[in-house]
């Protein structure tokens, strides 16, 4: 189920698929995004990395996982599709990111905190499989307290697909809500500007679904299990189209349109929207700190070295 009549946002540009890289000992990760990480190009979004599915066996011992590391002046979003993350940080606090879970971290002034593989799934072994996405904040939310939204899977709103679909048997899939707005529907997570953040699941090959995405925001497609088909406008009277398969991430122009239309080419195909409104500010970054200026990215360094982080 598809509009006939709307104009579709077309595809800028599909971007390569980099090598992965182990972060620690227990998450070897794709950065999906690669050379355009840390560009106004995907702004407000910074960086996002992604562990396809790996089994670890069970083992006994420490948790695999990266030690503690600093951050300042962005947000992580955790996501576990399988497997569990546990975390810890300088502020005392901890918890679990289990299946299913998002853990939407303020790093603001800055925290220091650890990451690894829970003790049960260390002792159990299995599939693991998540992605974590940093996205910017505004430059007069750059020092905010740090803080944490711990948003468990039950608690994320899903829109069954298309929207407004009335009929359960006519239904072509789901998106949970991780962040932003889908119709009447919001997300779950608060954020400092406009960002979105769907998990889409596609059963169904062959289906045609529309995504009312803002057209005012930048619009990522990334493929996490299958294919789909991102159908363009009509060109010389061809629909213009892009095929991606897994892993598999497009950048889609800002063309004055609203509606994204994919076809499922694989049953069980799965998709990750991600955006949001472009905060039009410089970005000085390095390593764990993103500032907005080398002033700002000098004290931030300076601060971790001095201590002066995460208490």
């Amino acid at each position: 189920m598809s509009s006939t009549t709307s104009k579709l946002r077309s595809v800028r540009k599909i971007m390569p698929r980099p090598s992965s890289h182990w972060v620690g000992d227990g998450f070897k990760v794709y950065p999906v995004f690669a050379n355009a990480a840390f560009t106004e190009e995907l702004s407000p979004l910074l960086m996002f990395d992604y562990a396809e599915p790996k089994k670890f066996p069970a083992r006994v011992g420490a948790p695999l996982g990266v030690g503690q590391h600093p951050h300042r002046g962005f947000e992580t979003v955790t996501v576990a599709f399988q497997g569990e993350v546990e975390h810890h940080d300088s502020t005392g606090k901890s918890g679990t990111i289990k299946a299913g879970d998002v853990q939407w971290m303020t790093a603001g002034r800055g925290i220091i905190h650890q990451e690894y593989h829970s003790k049960e799934f260390t002792k159990a072994g299995g599939t693991f499989e998540m992605c974590q996405l940093w996205v910017n904040l505004p430059k007069k939310y750059k020092m905010t307290k740090p803080g944490y939204q711990s948003i468990l899977n039950d608690k994320i709103p899903v829109v069954k697909l298309p929207l407004g679909v009335a009929d359960d048997e006519s239904v072509l899939g789901t998106a949970r809500l991780i962040a932003g707005e889908f119709g009447e529907t919001n997300g779950a997570a608060k954020t400092f500007s406009p960002v979105q953040m769907w998990d889409v699941s596609l059963p169904l090959a062959g289906s045609e679904i529309d995504f009312p995405f803002p057209s005012n925001q930048n619009c990522i497609v990334f493929v996490r299990r299958g294919s789909v088909e991102v159908m363009g406008s009509k060109v010389d009277g061809k629909i213009k189209s892009s095929t991606l398969g897994p892993q598999d991430v497009a950048l889609m122009r800002m063309d004055g349109s609203d509606t994204v239309r994919l076809r499922v080419n694989e049953p069980d195909s799965s998709v990750l929207f991600l955006g949001g409104e472009p905060l039009n500010e410089p970005i000085a970054a390095q390593g764990p700190f993103v500032m907005n200026t080398q002033e700002e990215l000098y004290k931030a360094m300076t601060d971790f070295r001095m201590g002066k982080m995460g208490n």
